[in-house]
C-alpha cells in the first residue's frame, strides 16, 4: 500500500497508508477539498446514517463501522464552501468492497450476511463441491456504500478506492 505524506502530517511527523481515511461521498480531491473545507461539521451533522465523524484535523471522514452510506446527498447540499460537490453524473467516489482471507468461509463456517447486507446484489454466494461457499464480489454492481462491512464478523471486508 502506498504512503501518502501530507503536508500536516510531516510537520505532525505523521504518515498514513492510502486507503486509510475516506472522504465524504462527492468530496473535491485530497488537496482542493483541505483547502476548500472549513471544518464547519455541517455534513457530519447532516448525514441521516451518522458514518461522518471529524477526522484528522477535524476534517470530516467516513466510519463504516458506524453503518452505511445511503447517497442522500444531505452531506453535499450542506455544505457551503464547496468541499463536497457533484458534477453532473459523476459517482460519488471510486470505493468498492474487497473481501479478505479472514472471510469465515476460508475457514468452512457458513456466513453471508455480507450478501445479505448488500442492497446492489454485488456479493453473492456461488456454492464450492465439498465446502462451504465462498462470497464473489461483482465490482461492477458495488457502490462502495459499505453496508457489507459493519456487519461481517471478522472485519474480513475492507473498502478501498478503486481507479
Amino acid at each position: 500500500m502506498e504512503t501518502i505524506v501530507t503536508r500536516r502530517g510531516f510537520l505532525r511527523g505523521r504518515f498514513r497508508s492510502a486507503g486509510n481515511e475516506v472522504r465524504p461521498p462527492w468530496a473535491l480531491g485530497s488537496d482542493e477539498f483541505e483547502l476548500a473545507c472549513d471544518r464547519c461539521a455541517a455534513c457530519i451533522e447532516a448525514c441521516p446514517t451518522a458514518i461522518l465523524k471529524p477526522g484528522d484535523g477535524g476534517f470530516p471522514q467516513v466510519d463504516f463501522a458506524s453503518g452505511e452510506c445511503s447517497f442522500c446527498v444531505e452531506c453535499v447540499r450542506v455544505c457551503k464552501p464547496g468541499a463536497l460537490s457533484i458534477s453532473g453524473d459523476a459517482a460519488p467516489w471510486q470505493l468498492k468492497a474487497r473481501i479478505g482471507q479472514d472471510c469465515l468461509a476460508d475457514r468452512a463456517v457458513e456466513c453471508r450476511i455480507c450478501g445479505e447486507s448488500c442492497g446492489t446484489g454485488a456479493i453473492r454466494f456461488r456454492p464450492r463441491l465439498g465446502g462451504v461457499a465462498r462470497p464473489e464480489l461483482d465490482a461492477g454492481n458495488c457502490t462502495g456504500c459499505g453496508a457489507c462491512y459493519a456487519p461481517c464478523p471478522v472485519r474480513a471486508i475492507a473498502m478501498e478506492m478503486h481507479q
